[in-house]
């Protein structure tokens, strides 16, 4: 199994990036006739068998992970023009994670199941995660 790990590009907070979650697939013009989002990538990764139905995507938001979306499956879409491109189908569920910062970068990168921040329990407080925020800059957490 394996990761991956995105910039959400254009969003600044993960309220944001919630609020944006009923509309993302109709972004795309995608619609695979269930409740999941979509985004839209250029290239299929090479690793995708890895991924379908046993990872998840974590979202980079203003320069750490804060989030994650459970992968569902990878499919291959093709616009008007011909250019090839990869739906990453996702549930709509985010699942919060302790945040780790992480430089900017293009694209989308693998991420091992060793590196990837855990999730932050349903009862843990906002205060919480900006203290694990505030650790992670620091280098302490």
């Amino acid at each position: 199994m394996i990761h991956m790990v995105k910039l959400c590009v254009g969003v600044s907070s993960y309220e944001e990036l919630e609020s944006y979650r009923n509309e993302r697939a109709h972004w795309w013009g995608a619609d695979y006739g269930e409740d999941v989002h979509v985004h839209r990538t250029r290239m299929m990764p090479k690793r995708a068998g890895e991924m379908e139905g046993q990872s998840s995507i974590y979202w980079v938001i203003a320069g750490s992970i804060v989030c994650r979306q459970p992968i569902l499956r990878l499919a291959k879409y093709t616009d008007a023009e011909g250019k090839d491109y990869c739906d990453i189908i996702m549930a709509p569920e985010l699942i919060k994670t302790v945040p780790y910062p992480k430089r900017p970068f293009q694209g989308w990168r693998y991420l091992e199941p060793k590196d990837a921040p855990p999730d932050i329990a349903a009862n843990d407080s906002d205060n919480s995660m900006e203290i694990a925020a505030d650790l992670a800059r620091l280098g302490l957490l």
